[in-house]
């Protein structure tokens, strides 16, 4: 799902929303929002930025998925969502233009649309006087030379912790949605997803913090 849908309004911590407003208090920060597929990365970006409101612009790390097209030319369609399925040079690119970003400057990201499954140029506006931009996506703190450029770029990288059998349901659940069988879906994540959300884990001890999805409360919170 986009990170600009429409997301019902979903419940903070006091202490993330301090932490927020005060990353939101000053000149251009921007934070990252990390995890294995399916753990909600988009709607906890969004969820964030719909706590600021114009204070916050949410980018995602998915528009800088290689087009269809070319993963087929290459040979990566069936390995989709894997760190080479990603242009990370040119997402590091982004989040350098957004940090040095100018007065009377906007710039223009791309998102990802799941509803074709593919990248859309020139989707997301930011502009110059939002304090905050706050960018999600898997490999935020892998550590390969273009990653580290894109993660040199950030103020904080949150890793976001959701228990097992929510994540790989919730994973399930959208690649139904979006025209696989159950069969097919669950070969898809033991193929594909799980194999990069091990490698997603193996880099949390880089996060700046860690955050939780409590499920008996429905929100999220700062783990201890």
């Amino acid at each position: 799902m986009s990170v600009a849908a429409k997301h019902p309004a979903t419940p903070l911590s006091p202490d993330i929303q301090e932490r927020l407003a005060m990353l939101a208090s000053g000149p251009r920060r921007l934070l990252g929002i990390v995890g294995p597929p399916g753990s909600g990365k988009s709607t906890l970006a969004a969820a964030l930025a719909e706590h600021l409101g114009p204070r916050a612009q949410a980018v995602p790390m998915d528009g800088f998925h290689l087009a269809q097209v070319e993963l087929e030319r290459l040979g990566r369609a069936q390995r989709k969502g894997a760190p080479d399925t990603f242009d990370a040079a040119g997402y590091a690119a982004l989040l350098g233009r957004l940090r040095a970003q100018a007065d009377g400057e906007v710039v223009y990201a791309p998102d990802f649309r799941r509803a074709i499954e593919e990248p859309v140029a020139g989707a997301l506006p930011v502009f110059p006087e939002t304090p905050l931009v706050i960018t999600e996506g898997n490999y935020l703190l892998l550590d390969e030379p273009a990653w580290r450029a894109a993660a040199a770029h950030l103020d904080e990288v949150w890793y976001l912790q959701v228990e097992t059998g929510l994540r790989l349901e919730r994973l399930a659940q959208r690649h139904q949605q979006f025209g696989r069988s159950r069969a097919e879906a669950l070969a898809w994540i033991a193929q594909t997803d799980e194999p990069n959300a091990r490698r997603i884990e193996a880099c949390r001890t880089r996060a700046h913090r860690q955050l939780v999805w409590d499920t008996a409360h429905g929100g999220y919170a700062l783990m201890r």
